[in-house]
Parts: structure tokens; C-alpha cells; sequence
């Protein structure tokens, strides 16, 4: 019964979300004709307003009513917290495959690594401030090794986990694709008190740190993909000024380490770096590299 109303708060989230105000009676209208709804029975007004407390005290999430437009979301929790947005969105996506069960084979979504196996440990190891006895595989070294890593945040990044630990060379990055193994250990840590995940990688884009500082970076974008561009930012630093030389233009606040230069590289000659020139002149070797590969007879 919990996991069945627990889908009727996420449903109802979503709903609200999609239209943006709406009346009870169309709420109850659209509970009839969900497939989630096994009996088609309407929204009572009581259950509704049971399903409004229990999403408050769940997600943080305030639903009020307009008496001219309706019910809508006033607040929530989660506005400006990347995580609990993720999670939110991610809930209303489950929620819609599930009520669209019958057109699986029409709903095509990417398949994701497995490595979320090790991301319920790794969390745990986190909020105990355990450290981690870590047997790693990189793809850089014919065997995997094992040592033992300080975990301080996990981060999401085009389908993969990463975790930043601190080992006995430093803060680096591990791909949980790549663990073979973990052990928490009876050993604790404690995060410096100065220490701030989002902070950590606000100057960069994916999960590539290096030595790179935050410097301001120019582009221009073909016309047909500015869009592109302004629809998704690249980066929270992103921002659009007069066009060059007839193409729209954007510039950065971010260190361009490997991740951002990939990013760019892959939209081909759609982008064009003009500033700074060294990041400029790292773009213009690596489309020479691709040159001379494909230039091969």
C-alpha cells in the first residue's frame, strides 16, 4: 500500500509540474484516466489533500490553490539543489515510463554502466566517515590495485559515477565502473571543515580537475546550433554576447581541462575557440592531429 500511494505522490508532483495550475476536478479527471489507477475510480477531495500533506512532509514540496487558476507548486525544498532535483526528475521520469508500460518497445532510453552496485556503499562509507579499502582496475594499468581512499562526494557525469577521494597522493577521481572491489573499514575521517563538493568543481565542466585555472573563454557556434547552446549551457558561467563575424558568441569562467576541450572537439567545426589563445591554439592541434589521421592514403 506505501509503494502504491508513494507512486500517487510522484504522479501528482508531475502533473503539477507539466500544467502549471489546475483545478481539482481536472486532477481527479486525469487520476481517471491514468494507467497507474487500476480501479479508474475519481480523486476524492480528501485523499487529494492527504496526498498534498504527505508530499510536503516527503519532498519538502508546497502545493497551494489559486482560487481563479488552481492547484500549483508554490515552493520546494529542492529549488536550487542540483541533487534533489536530479532525484525529483528522476522520480517523474520512473513515473512516466511506468505509466506508459504498454509502450515499452516505443520508449527508448540509454542504458546506464552498472556501476551504481558500488554507489549504496561508497554513500554509506560517506555518511560514516569510514574509509574505504578500494581494489581499482584502471584502464591506464594491466592489473587492478588495491589501496585505501578518504571518500568525499560522488558525482554524476554523462552516465557514469565518480567519486573524488583523498588517497595518499592527493584528491583524485575514481570511475566506480572501475572498481573490482570495496571494504569499508573500521578507520574514520573527518572532511576539512573548509571543504565544499559543489565548490570544488564549480570552475570546471565534467569531473577532470588537473592544475588548469579558471579563465575567461570566448567561442563562436555555427548558427543552426546556438540553440543548442542556450537551451543547455554548458557551464552555470555560460553567457552570450554580440555575435562574431556573423556567428553567435559565448563566453566561460572555467578552466578549459580535458573534459570542456572534449566537449567542444566533439561539436567539430560548429564551434571555433577564439580566446585564450593557448586554449585556442590546444583546439587547433588536436583538429591538426584529426587532420593528419584522416588525411592518411
Amino acid at each position: 500500500m506505501a509503494k502504491s500511494f508513494f507512486k500517487r505522490y510522484i504522479w501528482l508532483v508531475d502533473l503539477l509540474s507539466r500544467r502549471g495550475y489546475i483545478s481539482l476536478k481536472e486532477i481527479s479527471d486525469e487520476w481517471q484516466k491514468s494507467p497507474l489507477n487500476d480501479t479508474h475510480a475519481p480523486l476524492s477531495e480528501r485523499t487529494f489533500f492527504n496526498h498534498r500533506d504527505a508530499i510536503f512532509d516527503i519532498f519538502g514540496i508546497e502545493i497551494r490553490n489559486d482560487r481563479s487558476l488552481g492547484f500549483y507548486i508554490a515552493s520546494s525544498d529542492m529549488d536550487g539543489n542540483s541533487t534533489g532535483e536530479w532525484m525529483l526528475h528522476t522520480l517523474c521520469l520512473n513515473n512516466v515510463l511506468q505509466e506508459n508500460a504498454d509502450m515499452k518497445n516505443r520508449i527508448l532510453i540509454e542504458k546506464a554502466p552498472s556501476s551504481e552496485k558500488f554507489l549504496t556503499e561508497v554513500i554509506s562509507a560517506m555518511r560514516a566517515g569510514k574509509v574505504i579499502s578500494l581494489t581499482y582496475q584502471s584502464f591506464y594499468r594491466p592489473e587492478p590495485n588495491t589501496f585505501s581512499v578518504r571518500p568525499y562526494c560522488v558525482k554524476y557525469f554523462k552516465k557514469r559515477w565518480y567519486m573524488l577521494a583523498e588517497s595518499d597522493l592527493g584528491l583524485r577521481i575514481y570511475s566506480l565502473d572501475r572498481f573490482v572491489d570495496m571494504e569499508e573499514l573500521d578507520q574514520t575521517f573527518e572532511i576539512p571543515e573548509e571543504f565544499d563538493a559543489e565548490g570544488f568543481f564549480s570552475n570546471y565542466f565534467g569531473v577532470i580537475v588537473g592544475d588548469k585555472k579558471a579563465e575567461d573563454v570566448v567561442i563562436r557556434v555555427e548558427p543552426s546550433q546556438a540553440n543548442y547552446f542556450r537551451s543547455v549551457p554548458k557551464h552555470h558561467s555560460q553567457k552570450e554576447i554580440e555575435p562574431i563575424d556573423g556567428w553567435p558568441a559565448f563566453t566561460y569562467h572555467i578552466a578549459p581541462a580535458y573534459d570542456f576541450k572534449q566537449e567542444l572537439l566533439s561539436h567539430g567545426a560548429l564551434v571555433e575557440v577564439l580566446s585564450p589563445e593557448s586554449f585556442r591554439k590546444e583546439m587547433a592541434d588536436a583538429a591538426a592531429e584529426m587532420n593528419r589521421i584522416y588525411g592518411k592514403k
